[in-house]
Parts: C-alpha cells; sequence; structure tokens
C-alpha cells in the first residue's frame, strides 16, 4: 500500500450545535435513546423514508458489538480495548461485556465530539478500567500514538480495537483505508481490529444495490451529510495486514449468530458488513470469504 498521504481536512464536530444533525445523536435517536434533537430526529426520518427499519440496523450493530467484545474478552484473550468513535452511551455498552468475561479488562473510548465526552465521563468512567478520552480518528500518529488515550493501554501488548459504524462517515478524501493501515501497523501482534460499514454489494445483490444508493443519497444529501455505502473490495482494504476471523467480511448476523434466525433479515440489515482481523507475527492480505457463496 501506498505511504499516507498528508490529511488537510479537518471534520470539525457538531457538538452542541443543535441546528445541525450529530452522528452521534443520530445514532442515540435510532436505539430509542433520549439524547437528542428535532434536527436528528428529522435527519434520521428522511434515511427512514427508504428504509423505514433502519433502527434495527443499529440494535443488529450493538448485537455484533456484543458478540466480538464476548469473543475477544473471551476466547481471545484480549483484555484491553479501545472503542473509537463511541458515541453517546447506550445500554450494552463495551465495557460492560467485556469487564463480563473479565472483570479487570480495560476499556478506552474516543469520541471528537464533546457532548459525547461530558455524557460518556459521567456515565461510562464507573471504575478504574474504563475511561473516555476526547480524540479524533484522524489525528496525526494515530489514536496509538495519543498520549492521553495510550496512558491507559499498553502498546507492546495486544489490543483490541473496535471502528463500528464510523468509516463510512469518512470521505475518499480521507482515504479510510490508508488511514486503517497507519493504525494496524501501530498494533502489536495478537490484536485484533473489528470494523462494521454501509455496504454496496454491487453486482452481487443488483436489487440491495439500488437500496443502497438511494440510503447514500439519503444520508449524504438530505439528512447527516455523510454516510457512503462502499463495496467489499473497498471494504477489505481496511484489513490489509490482518487475517479475518471467519466467516470473514460478512452481513453483521453471519458473524457467529448467537442463535438460529428469528425473523426473515430486513433489506436494510442486507446492506451493513463487517469483520474482525488478527494481526500475526508477519502480516498477511486479509482472506476473502464470502459468506454468500456459503450459503
Amino acid at each position: 500500500m501506498a505511504e499516507p498521504a498528508p490529511r488537510t481536512g479537518v471534520r470539525v464536530p457538531v457538538g452542541v450545535d443543535t441546528t445541525r444533525p450529530s452522528i452521534a445523536r443520530v445514532y442515540d435517536y435510532s436505539l430509542g435513546g433520549k439524547d437528542n434533537y428535532d434536527v436528528d430526529r428529522v435527519a434520521f426520518e428522511q434515511v427512514m423514508e427508504f428504509a423505514p427499519r433502519q433502527g434495527d440496523v443499529s440494535r443488529m450493530n450493538r448485537r455484533w458489538l456484543h458478540r466480538v467484545v464476548r469473543y475477544l474478552a473471551g476466547p481471545a484473550g484480549i483484555d484491553q480495548f479501545l472503542d473509537i468513535g463511541a458515541g453517546l452511551p447506550t445500554v450494552g455498552n463495551t465495557h460492560q461485556i467485556a469487564q463480563q468475561e473479565n472483570p479487570e479488562a480495560k476499556v478506552v473510548y474516543v469520541d471528537n465530539d464533546p457532548v459525547c465526552n461530558a455524557h460518556g465521563r459521567v456515565l461510562l468512567e464507573q471504575n478504574e478500567n474504563t475511561h473516555y478520552v476526547y480524540g479524533d480518528i484522524l489525528e496525526e500518529g494515530t489514536l496509538l500514538e495519543n498520549k492521553q488515550v495510550m496512558q491507559y493501554l499498553d502498546p507492546d501488548r495486544p489490543i483490541g480495537v473496535f471502528v463500528c459504524g464510523l468509516l463510512h462517515h469518512l470521505d475518499d478524501d480521507l482515504d479510510p483505508a490508508v488511514m486503517m493501515h497507519e493504525y494496524i501497523q501501530r498494533l502489536s501482534a495478537g490484536s485484533y481490529v473489528a470494523i462494521t460499514n454501509f455496504w454496496d454489494p454491487g453486482d452481487e445483490d443488483p436489487q440491495l444495490h439500488t437500496l443502497a444508493k438511494q440510503l447514500e443519497r439519503a444520508f449524504t444529501e438530505m439528512g447527516l451529510g455523510s454516510g457512503w455505502y462502499r463495496t467489499r473490495k473497498q471494504q477489505l482494504e481496511y484489513f490489509e495486514g490482518l487475517e479475518l476471523i471467519p466467516p470473514g467480511l460478512s452481513e453483521l448476523e453471519d458473524w457467529w449468530p448467537s442463535g438460529p434466525p428469528t425473523r426473515q433479515r430486513l433489506p436494510e440489515e442486507k446492506v451493513v458488513i463487517g469483520g474482525v482481523g488478527y494481526k500475526r507475527h508477519v502480516p498477511t492480505r486479509p482472506t476473502v470469504i464470502n459468506p454468500r457463496s456459503e450459503k
């Protein structure tokens, strides 16, 4: 991969500005939370014109996060976590799941929104192993060189990094694939990276491709101003240098489901995919596993 290009663009978080929708507040509303304003609700309702069950997508994303955290804090033996773009506190936060598996697990939440930080510090820092820190995924040197973040983590030991529902809010000019490569280069061997993103199936499913493009327009032109649906090939680049844990980059409900499905999967739920990558001592190209071919 090419060397990282310098980033000149600066994203300004919405923060306390109630005249613009906030990613964190819209997500909070989609989960049934109360930390949102009319502008956030209007933005999300515009998306729901094309995807009336988009709230189920947010809940699906949380279920996926819980399953991954349980795996990493349990069988994988990870005891320190970095949750980037953590947003507003909600039910079943990362540290709650991780510390059920290992009470000594350390969790650091990071967000660039001052409102999220204010709420996070009040509600999430319940013990000495949980911290909420102000920071931006795009900052120079990555968050793995941010002293405020790394004072709580040991960079010489494996870390579980979560980047859930965030990269699709970074436009192509910010080159999220190159940015993720910077993070992966700095992680110690034995670390894991978990990512979820909006997905454009393209030729894999023309009908879902149409839905993805409709939703992309709703997010970028009518709602938040960001929310790009990228292809599987584009998203595999996020995991360069890692080995993907089976079933690979898949629809979220296909990743280690807790049981058989209780209902038919919604179209909105099918245009989000995620994966968990493992960093070995010798970096490898990501293993491509297409869950559709296994059905």
